[in-house]
């Protein structure tokens, strides 16, 4: 077995961590934040700091297929989080039966784990915590440690970290984030460019969190995410009686600023009627928490099917990541820890190049696909977003019609409603929930007045003059 390096111990990290210690790997992770995580999910929404991560405190969601990759590979971390007063959310069951045509084999499958960023990783750290593994805070890697290998191809043996202190390892694993250095290491010990790819689209977040007196949630008449014209809102269901909301718009869209004040955000937000009433309770926050420069971004260490260093692997964020709306990374994430466990059975760090080549192929059948879906559906949205800015039709292909279709199509027939809740929720991508004519063309003839019948909100023109009120 291996000795083992983690950069990163987020909750991709930690989980990743964990999935290989047992499989008997020697696990080692390092994470640059020093404070160690609370007990009381209380401490941890209040008092608990991660500024390596810039999302903490920003709306999460946790999709069903995290919940359903921890129920299978990790269930004492499923039900830690659960015992933190995560909510198990199912996704039909929340919606009235009229709509749903009622309870159907399969269902059960749609059931999220929802919570705050803060109190779900704070429950992810103690349950590592008391499956011993090494979680070493307060550790910030400066480097990578290589030797020339075959072909003059670096071969990664370890980390240095900023205080000089060396670890060796037979695999450094990068789970380190969407703002990862790893490019920067490479080029420091000569390794050949990779592949990296940016998309910046651009959106913005303003979000903010309440809470129920009776531990009760908003009820709600539309999927999490709802777009409007230029303007998308964000419901999420928290933990212990808990919820966030958030506006998400494009970066550039200088005059939607304006929401990061608290009076116009709560005046904007309450102008969509399908969402209005998820203000109705006390905040336990008295300011809007913002992120922009939020890019799409794809790393790979093979190019030209030869890797660019071996020893050096990249999971989750680190390898690609998203717009975070979309409430994917996690899911992605662990799926890519899963990923790189099973790889590990069945090729060796003896074989720094053949691992390398395994892991990629393995990325490419699993996760890949999810990547390119949301970067699709990225590009699609932010060109909605700017046609609305500018007061132009958005440029639409056969692809974005189809999505627009099936979204539509979710409220109004049983059968779509589980074809789109099984995409959204990353338990079968696109081409295969399509992959029938019959299904497409259902859709095509169900979403048809998508463009007729928009979710009631405030035109553009209207949202600007808010900003104003």
């Amino acid at each position: 077995m291996a000795r083992v390096v983690i950069v990163g111990g987020g909750m991709v990290g930690m989980c990743t961590g964990l999935l290989l210690q047992r499989d008997g790997h020697d696990v080692t992770v390092l994470e640059r934040d020093p404070a160690p995580p609370p007990a009381d999910p209380r401490d941890a929404w209040a008092d608990w700091e991660r500024r390596g991560i810039n999302q903490f405190r920003l709306p999460h969601y946790f999709q069903p297929k995290f919940r359903q990759q921890l129920d299978e590979h990790l269930p004492d971390v499923s039900q830690a989080i659960r015992d933190a007063g995560a909510l198990p959310l199912h996704m039909v069951e929340s919606i009235p039966e009229e709509m749903t045509g009622g309870k159907r084999e399969g269902d059960d499958e749609l059931v999220a784990l929802t919570g705050r960023r803060p109190v779900v990783e704070a429950a992810v750290a103690n349950a590592v915590v008391a499956a011993e593994l090494d979680v070493r805070r307060g550790v910030a890697v400066a480097g990578l440690l290589a030797e020339a290998g075959p072909g003059g191809v670096p071969r990664v043996t370890g980390v240095h970290t900023e205080d000089g202190t060396e670890l060796r390892a037979d695999l450094v694993i990068d789970v380190s984030g969407r703002r990862s250095p790893c490019l920067r290491w490479l080029e420091v010990i000569g390794a050949a460019e990779p592949d990296d790819e940016v998309d910046d689209l651009g959106f913005a977040y303003y979000g903010r969190h309440l809470r129920s007196p009776d531990g009760s949630t908003p009820v709600a008449f539309g999927p999490p995410l709802q777009h409007y014209e230029s303007v998308s809102t964000l419901t999420l269901p928290a933990d212990n009686g808990t919820w966030c909301v958030a506006l998400v718009t494009a970066g550039h869209d200088a005059p939607l600023r304006a929401i990061r004040d608290f009076d116009t955000w709560n005046r904007v937000f309450a102008s969509y009627p399908m969402v209005a009433h998820w203000l109705e309770g006390e905040p336990i926050e008295d300011h809007i928490v913002s992120l922009s420069k939020i890019e799409d971004r794809h790393r790979s260490l093979i190019v030209d099917d030869e890797p660019v260093a071996t020893g050096l692997l990249l999971v989750g964020d680190a390898w690609a990541c998203t717009n975070p709306s979309v409430g994917r990374g996690a899911s992605i994430g662990l799926m890519h820890g899963v990923a790189l466990r099973d790889t590990l059975r069945s090729s060796t760090v003896d074989d720094p190049a053949g691992l390398a080549k395994a892991f990629h192929a393995a990325t490419l059948a699993t996760v890949e696909p999810w990547y390119r879906a949301t970067v699709d559906m990225d590009r699609q949205r932010m060109a909605e977003v700017q046609a609305a800015i500018a007061g132009t039709s958005a440029p639409t292909d056969d692809s974005y019609e189809l999505t627009m279709a099936m979204l539509y199509s979710i409220p109004r027939d049983p059968d779509l409603m589980r074809v789109g809740m099984r995409f959204m929720a990353l338990l079968s991508t696109p081409d295969q929930e399509l992959a029938d004519p019959a299904v497409v063309a259902r859709i095509r003839e169900v979403g048809s007045g998508w463009r007729d019948d928009p979710i009631p909100g405030p035109s553009r023109a209207e949202l600007l003059a808010l900003l104003d009120a």
